[in-house]
């Protein structure tokens, strides 16, 4: 029983080479160029950024504002130069 290997990528957000994620985690070109070039890694540190913003912004996931604005902020959080925070958002001690 062999397991199937890993897929690597090399991870555009922590510049180095890590096992990819399973399937594109979000719809369209967005998710494809994701899968593409981001690790699982930086994904899981992505779903905890965006628990923040969904929080900090008061959005429900389902709202196409909210989708909107979280595609926004996962493609500057992984392709951007700097990801900026939310305006105001002092982060927890």
């Amino acid at each position: 029983m062999s397991e199937t290997p890993t897929r690597k990528v090399f991870c555009m957000r922590l510049q180095r080479e890590l096992p990819g994620l399973d399937a594109p985690p979000w719809p369209g070109p967005l998710g494809q160029r994701i899968f593409d070039h981001i690790s699982q890694e930086a994904w899981d540190e992505w779903e905890e950024r965006m628990k923040m913003i969904l929080n900090e912004y008061k959005l429900l996931p389902f709202q196409k504002e909210a989708q909107d604005l979280v595609a926004k902020h996962m493609e500057e959080f992984f392709f951007g130069k700097d990801a900026a925070l939310p305006p105001g958002f002092v982060p927890q001690r």
